[in-house]
């Protein structure tokens, strides 16, 4: 590298408010010291949310008409990184990492990195993220006083569905609880469960819908939803938090920031509200997996001062001190193993003057940290067509679910109870169709 005649970096990313900040914030500092140094300049790029990114990135790789050049680095999903992959445009990035280097990082991490048939790393961690369930502990409070329940049985995944059962007999009629990303709930219920739902070895693909294990899938969402004791209202169970229809919820780390302080009722009525912030729930036979999720960075292949410029970013970028001050900032988790220190997480939260660092986030940081230091962490290896068949999972059983409901509430409006009405649809006949329906759904991703 040469000062006076510095490498240009440019990164795409999809990070937004808090996030944005303090990743710019980062590369601001970056390009006044070690940039400045060894003569690299390195410039960030918002996309808008990760779709968009995708797509943007996708259009660059296949050259698509006024598209533009694909970018030196960019955060990506395995799958996103795999079809790049495909057409001979990613750098492999072992040869910039020294052994000692590497060995500072969460192995898991890395693992979903290496999804070529030869095992190079293609996607560098910088931040990542898992779930956790919130709760609005007000509410709780109240609930627990008249009723007895205890915290405990939000461990597992039967005991959330016993409460919001309990729950909604006890509050007249509301639902407990709601979850975001529902392919999680499939991908990890299995893995916690047993199954590996898409197992990929040596580039085949086969996927594994254990009848047994779809079946506890099924009697701890699909039939607590249609009996109103799940709900999920708007795009973000945060929201349906916000306006009192929920109290309870499971979603992402770097999402929890966004956890309210207060509960507005009607667009009128507004209350303060304390969280709370617990692991996730694990099936109560299951073993403790929780989901690891988050976009890596890629970096195109290019030159190699370009492609060892970009490693010298990133690598400084997720140094401990700063990896940590990132995730104070963002809501992400770091990813070396020394930074997933609590004290060391909880120090920085307490001495951090950034006024987008919530409360939420206060507490659900050491407990995100708790979780990747406690828990198995999973995710699905990249495969063709892995995002379409995730979608898949993300929406058959809400969509079926939503669907149902809203024939059991007019069945309801024309005189049939609703225990009555319910029932018609948690048989074990329409657990059969759908089930059915989802294996002709998911057989194409299966290698031939």
């Amino acid at each position: 590298m040469d000062p006076k005649n510095p490498v240009s970096i440019e990164i795409w990313h999809y990070y937004n408010g808090p996030q944005k900040i303090a990743f710019d914030e980062a590369v601001n500092e970056f390009n006044e010291t070690v940039g400045l140094e060894q003569g690299i300049i390195v410039e960030a790029f918002n996309q808008g949310n990760i779709s968009q990114l995708i797509e943007n990135v996708l259009n660059a790789a296949n050259k698509k008409v006024g598209a533009g050049d694909v970018p030196d680095i960019y955060a990506a999903y395995p799958d996103t990184a795999y079809q790049v992959d495909k057409l001979g445009l990613v750098a492999s990035l072992d040869q910039y990492l020294t052994e000692e280097e590497l060995s500072a990082y969460f192995p898991g991490y890395l693992e979903e990195g290496r999804f070529d048939e030869q095992g190079n790393l293609k996607i560098f961690p910088i931040a990542k993220s898992t779930e956790i369930m919130m709760l609005n502990k007000t509410d709780w409070d109240k609930f627990a006083a008249a009723t007895g329940a205890s915290l405990d049985t939000l461990k597992t995944m039967e005991g959330v569905t016993e409460t919001a059962k309990s729950y909604y007999e006890w509050s007249d009629g509301k639902a407990f609880f709601g979850r975001d990303a529902m392919a999680n709930y499939f991908v990890v219920g299995c893995k916690q469960l047993g199954v590996d739902i898409f197992s990929v070895k040596n580039g085949t693909v086969s996927v594994n819908l254990d009848e047994a294990v779809m079946r506890k899938l099924w009697d701890n969402y699909y039939v607590p939803y249609v009996n109103g004791y799940f709900a999920a209202y708007r795009k973000f169970r945060s929201d349906d938090v916000r306006n009192g229809d929920i109290i309870a919820l499971v979603g992402s780390t770097s999402g929890a920031a966004y956890f309210p302080d207060k509960i507005t009722v009607n667009d009128v009525d507004k209350y303060p509200i304390e969280g709370i912030a617990l692991p996730a729930p694990v099936f109560a036979d299951g073993s403790a997996y929780a989901v690891q999720q988050g976009a890596g960075m890629v970096v195109s292949k290019s030159t190699p001062e370009k492609e060892y410029a970009a490693t010298v970013f990133l690598k400084w970028f997720t140094e401990t001190e700063r990896n940590i001050a990132f995730s104070v900032g963002s809501g992400y988790l770091p990813v070396k193993k020394e930074a997933a220190n609590i004290k060391l997480v909880e120090k920085a939260l307490a001495e951090s003057e950034d006024s987008s660092v919530t409360d939420a986030l206060k507490i659900s940081l050491p407990v995100a940290i708790e979780v990747i230091n406690t828990h198995e962490l999973y995710t699905t290896k990249a495969f063709e067509g892995g995002t379409d068949a995730r979608n898949i999972l993300e929406y058959s059983l809400p969509d079926l679910a939503n669907a149902d409901l809203k024939q059991i509430d007019e069945m309801v409006k024309n005189g049939i109870s609703r225990a009555e009405a319910v029932a018609q649809f948690t048989t074990d006949k329409h657990f059969q169709e759908w089930y059915q329906g989802l294996q002709e759904a998911l057989a194409i991703y299966n290698s031939k």
